[in-house]
């Protein structure tokens, strides 16, 4: 095959995926200051934001291993621009890393630490923020350019295998909630039958009824 019948990815999705991010650290000063004087619910909202670093860590580590060394190769004239995003994994790394130390001080000391929770969420939110812009801009067509459906297909799976929290389920309903219909029936053709059937029979549900009661719309 030609690399001219080689069928190219609609990347769009990622801007889905990096919705989650935006919009679930934007929250973090509401969703934080909804715990005062309630350990159960800070558990909660602790929980909910340890699986959304583990996705990020992941998200970012798929990137690494799976995109930027393919745009590398075929892509020479953006090198400058691919190892810049890389740098700027690098210092959200370390943001993602305060932010965990922060949150898991906060789970156990309580309200006291809850404005350092807040304010290290905030950061890695201002850290991302620039990024996850120029990524769209500029990574994204190069990927839908240069990549196959095969080779940009495998970063869920990717992130599926990788994933660092206990509640994959979690974040399989946050990016869903941003696809279109499409995308989410997209999504679900390709998940191997084991992802699928956990989705179909508990994770949905289970999704539905821990996002009702972080955001309290229960």
């Amino acid at each position: 095959m030609t690399d001219l019948e080689v069928s190219r990815p609609d990347t769009s999705d990622m801007v889905a995926v990096h919705q989650v991010l935006r919009s679930s650290l934007a929250s973090a000063p509401t969703l934080v200051s909804s715990t005062q004087g309630d350990d159960v619910r800070r558990a909660l909202i602790a929980d909910y934001y340890a699986n959304l670093l583990a996705f990020l860590e992941v998200h970012h580590d798929g990137e690494e291993t799976l995109i930027f060394p393919l745009l590398m190769e075929r892509a020479p004239d953006a090198r400058a621009l691919v190892t810049r995003m890389a740098t700027q994994h690098a210092a959200v790394l370390g943001r993602l890393s305060e932010s965990k130390a922060t949150l898991t001080t906060w789970s156990e000391a309580g309200d006291e630490a809850a404005d350092s929770a807040t304010g290290m969420l905030v950061a890695l939110a201002d850290a991302l923020r620039t990024h996850l812009d120029e990524e769209e801009a500029e990574i994204l067509p190069l990927a839908g350019e240069h990549l196959s459906m095969e080779e940009w297909g495998a970063l869920p799976g990717h992130a599926m295998a990788n994933f660092g929290g206990d509640k994959v389920w979690l974040i399989l309903g946050l990016i869903r909630e941003n696809f279109t219909q499409d995308q989410r029936d997209a999504m679900l053709e390709r998940m191997p039958p084991p992802a699928r059937a956990m989705w179909e029979t508990m994770g949905e549900s289970a999704f539905k009824t821990m996002i009702s009661e972080v955001r309290q719309t229960a």
